[in-house]
């Protein structure tokens, strides 16, 4: 199923933070315990366990519970659907020209 507008822009919102594309570069490399990401930022726990819970809600990154350790990984499906979303949008192919009528 394509990406709509609406959703897009969900994903462009919650990735606009930059501590959240840092999450996301380093589980580019695989998949992370959340003690591991702590480490890597100036954050205290509760609002690294807000970042992540943002990401999973979403859908880019997804969670598994291995005894009280918490680990993530990134969904590439959905990457994917980002990806296609972008060059969707950002392409003229398929698409009928649009003409406003204007003075410039």
């Amino acid at each position: 199923m394509e990406m709509d507008h609406k959703e897009g822009a969900l994903l462009f919102k919650i990735l606009s933070d930059p501590n959240r594309i840092m999450i996301v570069d380093m589980l580019s490399c695989g998949e992370l315990c959340a003690c591991t990401i702590l480490e890597a930022f100036d954050l205290t726990q509760p609002t690294l366990s807000h970042h992540m819970k943002v990401l999973c809600r979403s859908g880019l990154v997804s969670s598994r519970k291995d005894g009280k350790w918490t680990h993530y990984s990134l969904n590439l499906e959905k990457f994917s659907e980002l990806t296609s979303f972008i060059k969707r949008i950002s392409s003229d192919e398929g698409k009928e020209r649009v003409y406003f009528d204007t003075k410039c």
